[in-house]
């Protein structure tokens, strides 16, 4: 069996859309680098309805939004404003200390914003939790197409192409489209390797996946993934963390004192603002959670 595990994300209903977190779950804390993996959409919202994430912190991690469809204002205590599109990747990352909001753009509002996509937490490495913050928006990314597929490498090196995307520790993460009758190999290089269905059907050496459940596969086992209908799916992965990594709220780090910190911080106001965006930002809760929604 060239499956380990399959993990059925939990869904919040938001009410305009849906988010599913796959990680962090009871069956699985981590896949390589990958310490939280959300889905959500496919949402159609209403006129003048948007997503609205106030500004809020992270540490010791980096975030990677992906989008099928739809578009997000990213704002950030660096001064960074980015619109996210489909086929760009915005990688924050967050070290010694960030904040952010994402919110729909006022030009989307007007038709009724589309919201699909994923949204990712990277741990950093050790050595590198504090680094300084960042950001980098890439759309330059390398295209594999044939065999009724197409892949768009989001980080790291698969199918004989690298992603310019930076990666902190080595990283794996793709798209892939495949068209009715479509395959492609799923290479097997990687510690650690899962895939998501989120649109579509598909099978991976003739297991069918289950649409949004992320799917653990075994170390140094090729595999096959194929579409009959047509479907989209997310490849991720990468090198094993040797030390965990503690999740609290937005925070994560192998330190449980740096969360702490962190929390104190945030209460106090000691993090930076959101220069275009400074009269909102999400409180600290009472109760731990992780990630912030509307």
């Amino acid at each position: 069996m060239s499956i380990l595990k399959t993990v059925t994300p939990v869904t919040h209903d938001l009410g305009s859309f849906e988010v599913r977190r796959a990680i962090p779950s009871p069956e699985c804390r981590m896949v390589g680098p990958f310490v939280f993996v959300d889905q959500f959409g496919p949402a159609q919202l209403a006129l003048g309805e948007g997503m609205d994430v106030r500004p809020h912190p992270h540490i010791n991690l980096a975030t990677v939004t992906w989008l099928f469809e739809g578009a997000i204002d990213h704002r950030d205590s660096l001064g960074t404003f980015s619109t996210i599109h489909p086929g760009t990747v915005n990688l924050m990352t967050a070290g010694s200390g960030i904040v952010h909001s994402e919110r729909s753009p006022a030009s989307e509002r007007m038709a009724g914003p589309k919201l699909y996509g994923m949204q990712t937490w990277l741990a950093l490495p050790e050595g590198r939790e504090e680094i300084a913050p960042a950001f980098e928006a890439v759309s330059d990314l390398p295209v594999i197409d044939g065999g009724g597929a197409q892949a768009r490498i989001v980080m790291g090196s698969l199918w004989g192409s690298r992603a310019a995307t930076t990666c902190y520790a080595e990283t794996i993460y793709a798209e892939i489209v495949l068209a009715a009758g479509g395959a492609i190999p799923i290479e097997a290089e990687a510690d650690e390797r899962a895939v998501m269905l989120v649109g579509g059907e598909a099978s991976l050496d003739g297991q069918v996946l289950k649409l949004y459940d992320l799917v653990v596969l075994r170390p140094g086992d090729a595999m096959t993934l194929r579409s009959e209908n047509g479907g989209r799916a997310m490849l991720l992965g990468g090198e094993a963390f040797t030390s965990r990594r503690y999740v609290w709220w937005n925070f994560v780090s192998s330190d449980r004192e740096r969360i702490e910190q962190a929390k104190a911080d945030w209460r106090e106001g000691r993090f930076g603002k959101v220069p275009g965006d400074e009269e909102e930002f999400i409180p600290l809760p009472e109760v731990p959670k992780t990630v912030s929604y509307p």
